[in-house]
């Protein structure tokens, strides 16, 4: 393929010998099965023939030769295959820092988010006996693992005495081989002078891992939203330790739409500086943090006939059906996994519906500071347009005028929704002061609903901010009218309207 302009070998496989060892000296090895199945396929998905390079007589006491250096330094792609032989075997560590050493001086080890190695797990390890380099990197795990009994079984590419296949094994080496050939496309376009690259039209998910009995079908929601063009998260292995893991998980849940979580039969491991609460709980626990949203939503899902027999499993599970609400669209599940695929896809692929107009007007009270009066236009546009009246603070005037007309607009409109923009934290807090203070102003009836509008400037104390008194949009970006539809639908079935 041309990304030899730039480097001689598109692939080289680092493994330890003894991992592809057969039960005779015919048979094929794992590794030998694994090269020409990529030796095949990447081709049919590249157009064009690939190289791959691997060492096939390096053993345990040979010497570690310029060959192997010179081919690692030429490579692209490096595949390390993880097994306990791999994490023990001097000469694949020494592979590793070559290629990372080499990596940074030919543009170095990720082309723009992806990275230029791919950890391929063929036998269980844990994460901590991984090698140092590739313990922050998502695998592509080649078992399956009990984690109650601590026993896990490899997948290999035939299964039966007729030679059947196991799928497996085929389903995650076509994830593996879709994955090279997209970043290797993606080297080859970078080596020129290229447009920029359009924005994608999929949205951002937070796929929360899961325990080994959904393993499986985390793959497949994975596999399914890839294909139809979303980002994943997380894209990297979460920490161990509970502080650094909560800060990842903030911060990937911060920049997604919409969460998924898998609740199976097991509970899941407990990170380190926490006490009883699971990784699979901490975070379903985090995702629910963002309250009602109307910019996110999670999706909790469980198989039908779910009956956990671990007890603390047994409490999650029944603390999640008792508990659960939701006002933004969030769903807590508990149907066929194809269900789950479509649900997913729904809510990621519809347009919003406008709420028809009823005939009597709803008064919105446009809260904002005067240095944001510009800022709130198409906000104000917006709800005009769905048939509201709206109003703004007085811009003019003494400072007994404008609280007059305040505490009047507060006393007659059907609902507030408060903007802050360049006002300060300061400000927000006392208008929101104000709302409690309503019945003291001399109103009657409650507000049909109040919302607060968090726009740009983005700061610290805007992403803390939380409330239960009003449903909270933020957006630091252009102007989007989707997170208004449960707003302003609230109103109208208030008042009458029928959807």
């Amino acid at each position: 393929m041309s990304a030899k302009f730039s480097y001689e070998n598109d692939l080289f496989i680092s493994y330890a010998h003894i991992d592809n060892a057969g039960f005779s000296e015919v048979e094929k090895g794992w590794i030998d099965l694994l090269h020409e199945a990529l030796d095949w396929r990447l081709p049919q998905l590249m157009g064009e023939p690939v190289k791959i390079w691997r060492d096939r007589k390096l053993g345990g006491n040979d010497v570690f030769n310029d060959t192997i250096v010179i081919e690692l330094s030429n490579a692209a792609i490096l595949i390390a295959v993880v097994s306990p032989r791999y994490y023990l075997s001097s000469s694949c560590q020494e592979e590793l820092k070559i290629f990372y050493t080499a990596a940074d001086k030919t543009g170095g080890l990720r082309v723009n988010d992806k990275h230029r190695v791919f950890k391929v797990v063929k036998t269980f390890v844990p994460l901590e006996e991984h090698p140092s380099e590739l313990r922050d990197m998502l695998g592509y795990e080649f078992y399956a693992l009990d984690k109650a009994s601590g026993r896990f079984r490899e997948y290999d590419n035939e299964i039966g005495p007729k030679g059947e296949k196991d799928k497996r094994y085929w389903e995650k080496f076509e994830d593996l081989a879709q994955d090279i050939a997209y970043l290797l496309k993606r080297m080859v376009e970078d080596q020129g002078p290229q447009p920029p690259e359009p924005a994608s039209a999929g949205a951002t998910i937070y796929l929360a891992e899961t325990t080994s009995d959904l393993r499986e079908e985390r793959d497949k929601v994975k596999r399914e939203l890839l294909q139809h063009g979303h980002e994943v998260l997380p894209d990297k292995a979460l920490p161990q330790e509970a502080p650094p893991l909560q800060e990842v998980v903030r911060d990937y849940l911060k920049r997604s739409r919409l969460s998924v979580h898998l609740i199976g039969e097991n509970y899941g491991s407990i990170p380190e500086q926490e006490t009883e609460r699971s990784i699979v709980r901490m975070q379903e626990e985090l995702a629910m943090e963002r309250g009602d949203d109307a910019q996110f939503s999670r999706l909790i899902w469980m198989p039908p006939g779910l009956q956990p027999t671990d007890p603390r499993q047994q409490k999650f599970v029944i603390d999640l059906q008792n508990s659960f609400t939701s006002h933004n669209g969030s769903e807590l599940l508990q149907v066929k996994l194809e269900d789950l695929k479509t649900i997913i896809q729904t809510k990621l692929t519809q347009k919003p519906k406008l709420p028809p107009v009823v005939s009597e007007a709803s008064r919105i009270y446009l809260i904002c500071d005067q240095s944001d009066v510009e800022a709130v236009t198409p906000l104000q546009d917006y709800l005009f347009d769905r048939g509201c009246e709206v109003t703004l603070p007085l811009g003019e005037g003494s400072e007994a005028e404008v609280f007059q007309d305040h505490k009047d607009n507060l006393l007659i409109c059907d609902a507030v929704l408060i903007f802050q923009g360049r006002a300060s934290e300061g400000w927000l807090r006392m208008k929101l002061r104000e709302l409690l203070k309503l019945p003291g102003y001399g109103r009657t009836t409650p507000l049909l609903e109040k919302a607060i509008y968090v726009a740009a400037p983005e700061s610290p104390p805007k992403e803390r901010f939380k409330t239960r008194e009003a449903l909270v949009i933020k957006n630091y970006g252009e102007f989007d009218p989707l997170p208004f539809e449960q707003f302003t639908e609230r109103i109208w079935k208030a008042k009458g309207g029928t959807l």
